[in-house]
């Protein structure tokens, strides 16, 4: 089973001792081999909505920025419990915010 954790961005300033416990963090799910893809993202991106044959393409930043994603990880595990520890063992690492854990469908 394959996990995408998105986490929102906050106004912390993460510091030494972060980086620090969030790369042994990083180490163990990839000896583990249950870490497939990490990283952060742009804030600003680029939204594209469409509605009928019309599409529209959007420079971000956007006004609701607290809202967008700014990192992410592909994790693959046995079970969504086992999704949701490492879900837990992040947050506890990183300190308040918000992730989201979705299954990912497909090959």
């Amino acid at each position: 089973m394959r996990y995408l954790m998105t986490t929102k961005p906050t106004d912390a300033v993460p510091d030494e001792a972060l980086f620090a416990e969030m790369a042994k963090f990083v180490e163990e799910l990839t000896a583990a081999g249950v870490l497939l893809a990490t990283g952060g993202l742009e804030p600003g991106g680029v939204r594209i909505t469409s509605s009928g044959d019309e599409i529209t393409v959007t420079d971000g930043p956007f006004a609701e920025a607290k809202e967008a994603v700014a990192g992410f990880a592909l994790v693959e595990v046995r079970s969504k419990e086992e999704a949701i520890e490492l879900g837990r063992r992040f947050r506890r690492i990183v300190g308040d915010g918000e992730s989201v854990m979705q299954q990912v469908f497909g090959p």
